[in-house]
């Protein structure tokens, strides 16, 4: 490897950053050894590293890691909005409508 490097400049939401530097910190890898990888991962597989496509159906359900800090906090302040005003249903009949859509 020369002694030489090159400087790379990008723009990435700062929820996005913070939350993805936390995890590499605690894996301890810096965010240019990361972008390293990334960069011989794509010569390596002459492409994108990892499947870019578009969701199925099944996939429209947002797991907790794929939305941000915000959203998450807006959809707490929604549920407990709800609660407050007795829009709820029993634990039961929840888990009843879950199991109808299996």
């Amino acid at each position: 490897m020369s002694g030489r490097s090159a400087n790379v400049s990008v723009r990435v939401e700062p929820d996005i950053k913070a939350q993805a530097e936390a995890i590499l910190a605690s894996l301890g890898v810096s965010t240019s050894t990361f972008v390293n990888m990334a960069y011989r991962q794509v010569i390596l597989r002459q492409g994108i590293p990892f499947a870019v496509e578009l969701p199925t159906a099944s996939a429209a359900i947002k797991t907790r890691d794929m939305i941000a800090d915000t959203e998450f906090d807006k959809m707490l302040q929604t549920s407990l909005e709800q609660a407050k005003a007795g829009e709820t249903i029993p634990a039961e009949a929840a888990f009843d409508r879950l199991l109808q859509g299996l």
